[in-house]
Order: structure tokens, then C-alpha cells, then sequence
């Protein structure tokens, strides 16, 4: 497979940038092909503006995307980008969560590569889109550095479940333009982490990179597979039993 790695983080000795290293390592012996986006060190700039575009006509901001997308007049980094994506098969994004996200310069890269036209708005409508788009039939996955304890990130943790937290990313910014979403890889208590750990975290990960291409996706529902009525809510007795929250999108 072609694999893109998106990799946000400062210190390239951090533990998130050695684990990033141990999935290029593994995911080259497997025979792919890897491509690492290194954004910090690539300096790239993590705010969305008019300057992205070229001239274009459009007034409003999102369709003037769209209109550079269509024009080619998108700024080459963005271009660049936007190219590694359709190359790849698969894509990893890692990173440290800050502050119950994604570090905002990974934030940016959402921010400016996705833009109308290429992830969304195809044909300038809003469709195609949540399991289906561009994207469709690419893998993703998140590589999530946690300093906290994972208790904490549990059904009854102070910092709300995992999954909730990470659902913006996983359904709102990879399923929307069409991947299949695979389960994270998060890695908890990352602020005490001794060699020992960190041997145990760097095999569990080398394990589930061998095994990119078969894992089970998270089974988010289509929006177009009927389950959803003209107003995008779930239609009445779709729901799996005692479904509530982001659950209630999970098919059975």
C-alpha cells in the first residue's frame, strides 16, 4: 500500500515523533511505500486565508476553495498535499492530543487541504459525503499520544470516553470525505513512561500496522444508506439497542 504519515509534533524526539518512526519503520519492512508529512518541520502554515486562493471571483471564503481547487490556483503546499492524499491507500495521522484535540497546526493542515471541491462540494453541491467522496476506499487511522491515565478517558472518566472526544475527527473529518475509519491507536500515561512501556506500546503498534489492510473499520453509517431522513436526522428504530450520543451512528 501507499501509506501517508501526517505527524504533528515540535520535538522530533518526542515520544509521539519515536512512535512515528517505529510505524515508518514497520510499514517500510511490510513492503509499502511511506510518505511522512513532518508539518512542523516542514513550517507549514496552520491558518486558512484568502492568500491560499490566487485570484478567484467568489466572495464567500468556502466556495472560493472551491473555485481555486477547480482552477488550480490553490497554493502549492496545499496542492502538494492534496496529491499525497490521493496517492496514498492509507493514512495515519499522529499526534499528541492538546487540550482534548488535535494540535492546531494539524488542525491548519485539516483546515487548508480539505477543501471545497476536493473533500467536499464535489460538483458544488454538499454531496457526496459521509462515506462517500473522493476519499472513498482510502484507510485512516489516528495515532493519539494521551498524557493522561486511560481510567480517565473511560465511560465514567472525568475527561469524557475516548471515542466521544475523538469522534470530530474520526466522523466529522475523515468519514465526511469518504474513508474508512479504523480504530485509533491511543497511547495513554505518556508523561511517565519508562523503556519498558515503551518496548510494550512500540510492539502493540508494530502488530497493528502489519495488520493495516484487514482491521474492521469503525461501522459508521452511511448518509446515503437510508438510514437518515431529508433532514439528516436518524430516522425513528434505526438505532442499536440503548444507543444514545455518537453511538446512535454506529450501524449494529
Amino acid at each position: 500500500m501507499n501509506i501517508l504519515i501526517v505527524y504533528a509534533h515540535p520535538k522530533p524526539d518526542s515520544l509521539t515523533g519515536a512512535l512515528k518512526d517505529v510505524a515508518v519503520r514497520q510499514l517500510r519492512s511490510d513492503g509499502h511505500e511511506v510518505i511522512v508529512s513532518d508539518l512542523y518541520a516542514m513550517g507549514w502554515k496552520a491558518h486558512a486565508d484568502t492568500g491560499d486562493f490566487g485570484e478567484v471571483d467568489q466572495d464567500n471564503f468556502m466556495l472560493a476553495s472551491g473555485e481555486a481547487y477547480d482552477r488550480g490556483s490553490l497554493a502549492a503546499d496545499i496542492r502538494a498535499e492534496q496529491e499525497k492524499l490521493l496517492w496514498a491507500d492509507a493514512v495515519l495521522l499522529h499526534f499528541p492530543l492538546w487540550w482534548f484535540a488535535m494540535p492546531a497546526i494539524l488542525k491548519g493542515w485539516v483546515d487548508r487541504v480539505f477543501t471545497c471541491g476536493f473533500a467536499y462540494g464535489a460538483g458544488g453541491t454538499a454531496l457526496p459525503r459521509y462515506g462517500a467522496g473522493v476519499l472513498s476506499g482510502k484507510r485512516a487511522m489516528l495515532v493519539v499520544s494521551i498524557g493522561g491515565r486511560e481510567p480517565s478517558y473511560s465511560d465514567r472518566g472525568i475527561n469524557g470516553h475516548l471515542d466521544a472526544l475523538l469522534y470530530p475527527i474520526n466522523h466529522g473529518i475523515l468519514y465526511y470525505p469518504g474513508m474508512d475509519v479504523l480504530p485509533p491507536f491511543p497511547v495513554y500515561g505518556t508523561i511517565r513512561m519508562d523503556d519498558r512501556r515503551f518496548q510494550e506500546v512500540a510492539d502493540d503498534l508494530r502488530h497493528r500496522l502489519t495488520h493495516l489492510a484487514d482491521l474492521d473499520p469503525i461501522p459508521y453509517r452511511p448518509q446515503s444508506g437510508g438510514d437518515y431522513d431529508r433532514t439528516l436526522r436518524l430516522r425513528p428504530g434505526r438505532e442499536s439497542p440503548g444507543a444514545t450520543g455518537f453511538d446512535l451512528h454506529l450501524a449494529s
